[in-house]
């Protein structure tokens, strides 16, 4: 199942923290968003659509607001406080499926700073997500067998704007944003790097949806015999987002 909710109109007043602001086109965003919702359709994704939120700006990128193990939930505290009012929501519909527990203040953590691959779970610490953060997902996840293991980022949003898990036990990531030897024990592809924002890929199964703004490392992706969707979602980047960040999977 893929969690999404609708692109607000509020968008264009969407938090920035690496790119300069640019306009928005809202109607291509809704376009590019549907083109999305319909990709995880086609791989076998159910789709529940959360209430939409007009006036809440990135509210479109569901994935900062929670993190789902096949055991529970972790309703995050995001690092920018216009955020934080999306989580309310999220928890009312992931309680009906899965054991909830939270990361409360001072500890602040974006779903999209963590990457679990298996029992480790690798979590960004960003501008969204800080150490206090961390240690409470650590503590939360320790007795379901799972290890936490921090991530500093550099030059970019998220922890998944730099790597992102596209095989068991594999992951796509670049090199200038987070430091390659911390996933030693993965197979690791390394982007092209005329596109340093090219690491962020959604894996459904054995096939990545993927940005078309990304050609040369799709083209290796493809190479390395991935099944590569490829959807425009340009809009929706100039917000910071990348193909992860619009949904939940459960």
């Amino acid at each position: 199942m893929a969690i999404t909710r609708a692109v607000p109109p509020s968008i264009t007043s969407c938090e920035l923290t690496h790119l300069e602001r640019r306009r928005i086109n809202f109607n291509r965003a809704v376009e590019q968003h549907t083109a999305y919702e319909r990709a995880l359709e086609d791989l076998g994704c159910s789709v529940v659509r959360l209430p939409a939120t007009p006036d809440l700006p990135d509210s479109v990128f569901v994935e900062d607001t929670a993190v789902v193990l096949p055991e529970l939930a972790i309703i995050t505290h995001p690092g920018a406080p216009s955020r934080r009012p999306e989580t309310k929501s999220v928890a009312e519909e992931l309680h009906s499926r899965r054991p909830v527990a939270f990361i409360r203040d001072p500890g602040t953590m974006d779903g999209g700073d963590v990457l679990r691959v298996g029992k480790q779970i690798y979590v960004g610490n960003s501008s969204r997500t800080n150490m206090d953060g961390i240690s409470q997902l650590a503590k939360i996840v320790f007795p379901l067998g799972y290890t936490v293991r921090a991530v500093t980022v550099t030059g970019c949003l998220h922890l998944k704007s730099a790597v992102a898990e596209i095989a068991d036990n594999t992951v796509l990531l670049n090199p200038a944003y987070v430091d390659p030897d911390l996933f030693s024990d993965l197979d690791r592809i390394e982007i092209d790097a005329s596109e340093p924002d090219a690491a962020n890929a959604l894996r459904i199964g054995d096939s990545l949806i993927y940005p078309t703004a990304f050609p040369a490392t799709g083209g290796l992706l493809a190479k390395h015999g991935f099944d590569v969707r490829s959807i425009d979602v340009s809009e929706l980047q100039k917000a910071e987002a990348g193909v992860t960040c619009c949904s939940i999977l459960v």
